[in-house]
């Protein structure tokens, strides 16, 4: 019952303790709704029916001691993640006292480290000083390429979390194998430790994630609950005037008044609510996806916009190398090669090919990037790790190259004789890399300094982003054509990276190239050619899309990929129609002056682009119809968030897709879309996706790596069915929790109405009646309604989201009306009986349970509950049928047939248990019994006929509609999406 209170109050009304579950059990002792069973306990207990309240106690523990079991095995697994870094040793270096071994949760900032050869997990997080290390961060990042870091080329440098992200090993992270050379050891310092590091945020994030506000759901049904308390306060004043009217003793009129409140508010609501939930975590699971926060289950029923990562997400995670560009004398070849082989070994982009990348070799596997590993594989090269003999380097070279040697020709062993001599004859064709500058986000290049053997000066080899490489080349060196054929190949959807190189002057040394910073050397570049790499789509992806834009949400491609790239990815998978354009908007800053250029992507020149600034007269966007869409990239963006945050609302609603994005970019856009009202999902693969994952309202991993317990929902079936399945799942859990609260609060109405009747009779409800209804009927049809599984097909209609709106409001007041009509006309019906005798006043006192008022009401009204549930427990369109759920339908076939025998044929012993009245021979009882069975059939054709033709109706929602006399959509991204469909001016109005 825990997780139903948590359902009702929010995830954070119990955090999750590591070390105590004390703090737990206070909370939860303390929440409201357990003040309120317990104080009902004690009201069961006063009036003697000590077997009714120890049932609710035993409910009450058996649900506490499951839910803390299962919080608590989430609590040993966090704590296991926790405990896991703190448990090793870690020699530490300090003055005065030497390297000693100490533990772990005793490192403080400052501390030397040592970093053992062959690896560790991390304990804290440290920045190297010395040597190299081959990191796998896939418990970051979600990726589990090792990756290379390097210490600081300037050890005097101020320590910057973001600047020195590659020099730092991060908590949690594994060190997979060291480097160092001669006697040094690789040591780094400790910046930061304890909750302070990446994974205790991490952590963190998992104690107190972030508040759900945005979903009223939850808010709603406690408003409900006050509104129910006050419909008991009624009912208790009504009480109060009947039993003093008959000068009934204080103790009565106090217990039959506060039963009223066990009975409008029933404690058993929040177990009932969440069943829906529970089943849906449990059908999750058994499809590969798992949840730790199942509140979330019911939001993602409200999804109205998904954003996908690409690679790895919509798109095969391996790249093929399909190609390549080769330039020579600033010409692009003619044709593309599509085997590297052909060209000569010495060629500087099959050098550039070989070295730059940040491969290595574990167990004597090549192990990286696995673009970087397509590369290389393409050249017919061979890697080596050498090892402490680098003389031949300038005393350090981490890694070797060389071609395999039947790809060494006769021609470059010729070569080789005339600079070394004939008795160096054998010496091999290597190129050692001096130094890595790895990649990064922020560069969108990387880079290296390598030197062949026997070569008298090294060289840089960069490979970017053709974008960027481009701007950091000579012109002269760049072809005339290179734009028009980068956009050719991207249009088409591939992937393509760009080579470049320079020759440095033969006094750069060994120490120049160990302390140079990339932004003297990344510059002046001589441009080698493309590489142009293939990408496909997963199977699963364009079905998908294809599902979620017929169900009407929305789908946003976020990447870190070309802009280009992601247009022709995003047209393959139907994120964007054949027919539909796409507007790129280019943002430039210069001195504080922006120019924003727009550019319809894919359509020949013409009015297919323009541009404005502050100072120039613009050229308006033409927008002829409302099927286009905006492409930026993150430049762009955070241009626009800097210079013209007033754009975003405007570029968010209409971007399908945002390229280039950094992983606090990807943040960004997901709290710039919920600021819009959209309920957002993020799916990623974990790499650069964790914050965006953390921010959106729904937070997808298809990743197992530890990250991905930061995330709500993590998927072991590595593609995007699971968003579909998700969502299925989170509408059919919503509209279950809908159900069920409104079928528990007119539970507690019709038997509010009973109560009170039967209060005016003189009579009230037996124990075991109470027990029957509260027990047997209410609780099993509550928890087995739930079971119905969700509709294979996602539909455009979306559930309701609040229970206070009146297009649920004015149904539920029909139906408590139908209700209390059908028990009144029930009991008038008896009154007309020629053989019917009412209480006895001097027996009022005694409050008869066994009587024919008493025997009508109760019988009427348990037809009510079952007709309630089988009315509430509706399939379409985003359930099942009802009947498909067995268990549902057998309860509500078994409880039918035992109500049915317990008004037309209760015999004795039945009869005195449940205390109606027994069978008689007398034909005007049985007749009036069978006209009974009338009421309920009426009350099912009545129940049906409001939902059906009134809830479930548009005419109801137009209707409430005009009445408000709404000025326009409720959500802020439709009227944003209506002005600008109606204003093609608007990227001018809102940028002045």
């Amino acid at each position: 019952m825990i997780m139903a209170w948590i359902q009702l109050y929010g995830e954070n009304v119990i955090t999750i303790n590591v070390k105590s579950y004390g703090r737990l059990f206070i909370e939860e002792v303390f929440n409201p709704f357990y003040i309120f069973q317990v104080f009902s306990v004690i009201l069961w207990s006063l009036d003697d029916y000590f077997y009714y309240a120890g049932c609710i106690v035993f409910l009450t523990t058996v649900s506490v001691v499951t839910s803390l079991f299962q919080t608590r095995k989430q609590s040993e697994a966090l704590r296991d993640l926790v405990a896991a870094s703190n448990a090793a040793t870690v020699t530490v270096c300090r003055r005065g006292i030497g390297c000693e071994d100490i533990s772990a949760s005793s490192l403080v900032p400052g501390d030397v480290i040592v970093i053992p050869p062959h690896g560790c997990i991390m304990a804290c997080d440290a920045v190297l000083l010395s040597g190299n290390c081959i990191v796998n961060e896939s418990m970051l990042t979600g990726e589990s390429v090792p990756v290379t870091k390097t210490a600081p080329s300037h050890s005097d440098e101020l320590y910057d979390p973001v600047g020195h992200k590659k020099h730092t090993l991060f908590s949690g992270t594994q060190v997979i194998q060291t480097r160092f050379y001669g006697n040094d050891k690789v040591m780094a310092v400790v910046v930061r430790t304890g909750f302070s590091t990446a994974k205790g945020e991490m952590v963190r994030s998992i104690l107190f994630p972030k508040p759900m506000s945005e979903f009223k759901f939850y808010q709603d049904a406690v408003r409900f609950v006050i509104f129910l308390f006050f419909t008991a306060a009624l009912g208790m004043a009504y009480c109060i005037h009947l039993y003093l009217r008959r000068h009934a003793s204080i103790e009565t009129v106090l217990l039959r008044t506060l039963d009223i409140i066990t009975i409008v508010v029933p404690p058993a609501l929040p177990a009932a609510m969440t069943a829906g939930t529970v089943y849906s975590q449990n059908r999750l699971k058994k499809l590969g996806i798992l949840c730790i926060s199942p509140p979330r289950i019911n939001i993602c029923g409200k999804v109205k916009l998904v954003c996908f990562d690409k690679t790895g997400t919509l798109t095969e995670e391996g790249l093929d190398l399909w190609g390549m560009l080769p330039s020579e004398d600033s010409k692009f070849c003619v044709h593309p090669i599509r085997d590297p082989a052909v060209l000569p070994v010495e060629s500087p982009i099959i050098t550039a090919m070989a070295t730059c990348h940040s491969l290595t070799l574990i167990d004597g596997e090549l192990t990286g990037d696995p673009l970087d590993i397509k590369m290389f594989e393409a050249t017919q090269w061979e890697l080596e790790e050498p090892g402490r003999d680098t003389s031949r380097y300038d005393t350090l070279c981490p890694t070797v190259v060389k071609p395999k040697p039947r790809v060494l020709n006769a021609a470059k062993l010729e070569q080789i004789q005339n600079i070394f001599g004939s008795q160096d004859a054998q010496l091999p064709y290597e190129i050692g890399i001096v130094r890595q500058f790895p990649f990064s986000s922020a560069a969108q290049c990387m880079s290296v300094i390598a030197r062949a053997l026997g070569s008298s000066h090294m060289t840089l080899y960069t490979k970017g982003a053709p974008e960027k490489i481009q701007t950091l080349c000579r012109k002269e060196t760049v072809p005339g054509n290179f734009d028009s054929l980068l956009m050719e190949y991207t249009l088409t959807g591939y992937r393509v990276i760009a080579l470049a190189y320079k020759t440095l002057a033969p006094k750069f040394s060994w120490k120049q190239a160990q302390r140079i910073n990339r932004d003297e050397l990344e510059k002046d570049l001589e441009f080698l050619g493309l590489l142009i790499m293939q990408n496909t789509l997963k199977p699963e992806t364009t079905p998908v899309i294809t599902q979620l834009q017929v169900a009407q949400i929305r789908c946003v491609m976020v990447t870190g990929d070309n802009i280009l790239t992601a247009v022709s990815v995003a047209r393959d998978c139907g994120m964007i129609l054949p027919y539909e354009q796409v507007i790129q908007v280019t943002v430039k800053v210069d001195s504080h002056l922006t120019d924003i250029h727009w550019e319809v992507v894919g359509v020949p020149q013409g009015l297919s682009h323009g541009s404005f600034s502050s100072d120039s007269d613009p050229m308006l966007p033409i927008m002829p119809n409302t099927n286009w869409h905006i492409a930026v990239d993150g430049k762009s963006w955070t241009a626009l968030k800097n210079y013209h945050p007033e754009l975003l609302p405007q570029i968010a609603t209409r971007g399908t897709i945002f390229a280039r994005m950094a992983p606090d970019q990807k943040t960004q856009l997901v709290e710039v879309l919920q600021s819009l009202d959209y309920v957002v999902a993020m799916c990623g693969d974990g790499a650069n996706d964790c914050g965006a994952l953390k921010a959106a309202h729904i937070g997808i991993s298809l990743s197992e790596a530890e990250a991905s317990v930061a995330a709500p929902f993590t998927s072991r079936v590595a593609n995007i069915t699971c968003v579909l399945k998700l969502i299925q799942e989170g509408r059919c859990a919503l509209v279950t929790s809908f159900g069920v609260f409104k079928y528990m609060a007119l539970y507690s109405l019709i038997q509010f109405v009973t109560v009170l009747i039967l209060y005016r009779c003189a009579s009230i409800l037996g124990n075991t009646q109470f027990l029957y209804i509260d027990l047997v009927i209410t609780t099993s049809i509550a928890v087995v309604m739930g079971r119905t599984g969700p509709a294979s097909r996602l539909v455009s209609e979306r559930p309701m989201g609040s229970l206070m709106s009146a297009n649920n409001i004015i149904p539920l007041i029909m139906q408590v009306l139908v209700t209390v009509v059908v028990q009144i006309a029930a009991l008038y019906l008896l009154m007309k009986q020629p053989w019917f005798e009412p209480i006895k006043q001097e027996d009022a006192k005694g409050e008869i349970v066994a009587c024919w008022e008493n025997t009508t009401l109760f019988s009427v009204s348990s037809f009510q509950y079952l007709i309630l549930a089988a009315v509430y427990s509706k399939g379409k369109p985003h359930r099942k049928p009802f009947y498909t759920n067995l268990l549902f339908l057998f309860t509500l076939v078994l409880f039918t047939g035992f109500s049915t025998v317990l008004l037309v044929y209760p015999v004795e012993p039945l009869a005195k248990l449940f205390e109606v009245m027994p069978i008689s021979k007398k034909n005007q009882h049985v007749v009036f019994r069978l006209s009974l069975l009338a009421f309920p059939g009426v009350h099912l054709l009545a129940a049906l006929f409001i939902e059906t033709c009134i809830a479930d109706t548009r005419w109801l929602k137009g209707v409430l509609q005009y009445l408000r006399r709404k000025d326009g959509p409720k959500n802020r991204y439709k009227r944003i999406d209506r002005d600008m469909s109606a204003n093609s001016s608007w990227l001018l109005e809102a940028s002045l």
